[in-house]
């Protein structure tokens, strides 16, 4: 098959850390993925948001969307980077993340994940980095 042959895109499946946390896919395509996750359960000692679960969505979201992404080019990703800003603390409700590519290259795609709290302002943004690799050296 040649390397320009397009590919069926990749369809999201929830790992067990993604069902305990709650998060629930919103939308997937090549363009964007939007997910959901509730802040009750996911919170630190103080009872705000974690930065860790802002951070484990947040690689999700756009790791899905890297995912995506090399499925259509026969490959599959890995994670290389991840950063993440917090923005501001939440007690209740569900935060949502969006994923949208900044780089969607035939080796690396990058993509900008934004969380927003339930009134839509801005809780975390992030970037994260995938490399494309072929699905047997996975």
């Amino acid at each position: 098959m040649s390397a320009e042959a397009k590919h069926e895109p990749w369809t999201i499946h929830l790992g067990e850390l993604d069902r305990k946390m709650g998060i629930e896919v919103v939308e997937q395509s090549v363009e964007r993925v939007i997910t959901r996750m509730p802040v009750e359960g996911n919170t630190q000692s103080l009872g705000r948001l974690h930065g860790g679960a802002t951070a484990a969505l947040a690689e999700a979201t756009g790791s899905w969307a890297g995912m995506i992404h090399a499925s259509t080019r026969g490959k599959v990703c890995v994670g290389v980077d991840l950063n993440i800003t917090h923005h501001r603390g939440l007690r209740g409700g569900e935060v949502t993340a969006v994923a949208t590519p900044l780089h969607a290259g035939s080796r690396i795609a990058s993509y900008q994940v934004i969380v927003t709290g339930p009134d839509g302002e801005l809780v975390a943004s992030a970037r994260i980095t995938n490399l494309l690799i072929d699905p047997e050296r996975h």
